[in-house]
């Protein structure tokens, strides 16, 4: 159950970060095959770690999904704290 946090967890921050990277190549005008690699990895990991937890962590798929979701938004909510 914990293991299953975590690694989403871990997981939803390496998809903010690459979120992150992708919409500020777009939006500065910078979109190369790097930024366009950062969205299509974006999509694709949370894919990957939940599908792993599905085969190999059945108990902890749940607890990954909530992991993924809480670390977006906290990490998007921390973000617009110190933007503004």
């Amino acid at each position: 159950m914990v293991i299953g946090f975590i690694i989403g967890a871990v997981s939803g921050v390496l998809q903010f970060l690459m979120l992150a990277k992708f919409t500020k190549a777009v939006t500065s005008g910078g979109f190369d095959k790097k930024a366009a690699m950062y969205g299509v990895f974006q999509f694709i990991l949370p894919l990957i770690v939940l599908l792993v937890c599905a085969f190999l962590l059945v108990d902890a798929l749940l607890w990954a999904a909530i992991g993924i979701i809480a670390a977006l938004v906290i990490c998007a909510l921390a973000r617009y704290i110190i933007t503004k």
